[in-house]
């Protein structure tokens, strides 16, 4: 999986545009970070590089004529967020490439809620070797369906899609070294996902701290630090004892709300050291994220390093 999850699909047509935009689409908003060096400088008058646009979850052609009525004609890259698919670990089947997709159908029919002729799938390999496992999105086709055409109706060229454990991981596309990175974004459950060189070693979704970014530093204090601490030393331990990686260098923390007071808390739990990912918000570092991968793209194509 090339972190686009319809790279496969090609609902849109190419066209010339140069403004490149990064869309975290959430349940209730579109968060757009506008690329710099873009010709937004030039025909958008405005000094803000993030914007929102109000959603509803599935008026699709609304809102991307609202984008479009901002910016005209753009590329844009896609990220959803995880209230619009499920990503899953399947045993790898023992078939020949162009029979994976298909056979990947079947392996997750019993642990999704649609039938599969309802759903779309893509998948991607672990980094570590000889691993027999694959992980695999799984979205409802007609809602992509939907977000593609509307997109291209409002003359937006779709670059990609993809998903945040996916751009979590190119946080740090050059550090050799392993990172545990804690994400919340408000309302969701919490993802903890183990990076290196840019790849996803593993990943996690957490119950009980969808509303991390509101809690106070007292209630942090009084036993949400220390419990979110054990999640964190559950991870590490999956990952040095049962995939027999060295212990993670740091742990890093991308929230929203009393996030320095949670580095500190934290930080006397373990000896690796807890590092606050500066931010406006996660939903904005998850769209300039996206924007990113048009650079990721870039490099691959031209064979750089990142």
């Amino acid at each position: 999986m090339e972190k686009s999850l319809l790279s496969r699909l090609a609902f849109w047509q190419k066209n010339h545009s140069k403004l490149e935009l990064g869309i975290y689409v959430c349940p209730d908003k579109l968060v757009v970070y506008q690329a710099q060096g873009s010709d937004a400088e030039e025909t958008i008058e405005t000094e803000a590089l993030v914007h929102e646009f109000e959603f509803n979850g599935s008026n699709w052609s609304a809102v991307f004529g609202l984008i479009a009525k901002q910016f005209d004609t753009a590329k844009v890259q896609l990220i959803l967020s995880a209230s619009f698919y499920q990503l899953l670990t399947v045993d790898k089947p023992n078939v020949e490439v162009e029979e994976l997709s298909q056979a990947l159908l079947w392996s997750v029919k019993d642990m999704v809620s649609q039938p599969v002729s309802e759903i779309h799938i893509d998948y991607f390999d672990s980094p570590l070797p000889n691993s027999s496992k694959l992980s695999v999105v799984v979205a409802d086709r007609k809602s992509l369906i939907s977000m593609v055409m509307a997109a291209k109706e409002s003359h937006m060229q779709v670059a990609g899609i993809s998903i945040e454990e996916m751009v979590v991981s190119s946080l740090f596309p050059q550090d050799s070294q392993a990172r545990l990175v804690l994400c919340h974004v408000p309302g969701q459950e919490l993802l903890l996902t183990v990076v290196k060189q840019g790849e996803l070693y593993m990943q996690r979704r957490v119950r009980g701290f969808n509303k991390l970014d509101t809690v106070t530093t007292d209630e942090l204090a009084m036993g949400m630090a220390d419990n979110l601490s054990l999640e964190l030393q559950r991870s590490m331990d999956y990952f040095e004892s049962q995939l027999r990686q060295a212990p993670v260098a740091s742990i890093e923390l991308l929230i929203n709300g009393q996030v320095e007071s949670l580095a500190e808390l934290v930080s006397a739990n373990f000896n690796q050291k807890v590092n606050v990912i500066t931010v406006d918000s996660v939903e904005a570092k998850m769209a300039l994220l996206a924007c990113d991968e048009f650079t990721l793209a870039d490099s691959a194509v031209n064979g750089e390093s990142v």
